[in-house]
C-alpha cells in the first residue's frame, strides 16, 4: 500500500517529521530556492526546479517534513489568487481529518 499524505498545517509539521505530507497554504514570500508559505504559521519550503510560485497565491505542496520543520517540496500546484481561494475552509478540512483519522487514512 503507498504512504498516506495526510493534508496539516504548520501546528501539525512537527508530528510529521520526514513524512510525506500536503499543506495549502498562501505564499507570502519567495527567495531564490526557497517560499515561505502561510498555512496557520509559517512554514519554509524548499522548492524544485518545477516549482513556480507567485506570492499572494494559494499553492498546495506536496513535500517531505525535515527535521528542522521545513518542508522539501516534491510537487506544488498553484491555486489562484488568495481573493479566489477560502483558506477557512482548508483549515476546517484538516481539522476534521485530524479530528477523525480513521475516516481519512488508514492507520
Amino acid at each position: 500500500m503507498a504512504e498516506t499524505t495526510p493534508r496539516i498545517l504548520a501546528p501539525h509539521l512537527d508530528s510529521f517529521t520526514n513524512r510525506t505530507i500536503r499543506i495549502i497554504g498562501k505564499v507570502t514570500q519567495l527567495r531564490g530556492e526557497t517560499a515561505i508559505l502561510e498555512a496557520s504559521g509559517p512554514i519554509t519550503c524548499h522548492l524544485n526546479r518545477d516549482s513556480h510560485l507567485t506570492v499572494g497565491h494559494a499553492v498546495e505542496i506536496l513535500g517531505k517534513v525535515q527535521g528542522d520543520l521545513s518542508v522539501k517540496v516534491l510537487r506544488a500546484t498553484d491555486m489562484g489568487g488568495e481573493r479566489e481561494f477560502d483558506f477557512a475552509a482548508v483549515e476546517a478540512l484538516v481539522d476534521a481529518t485530524h479530528r477523525y483519522k480513521e475516516i481519512f487514512y488508514a492507520e
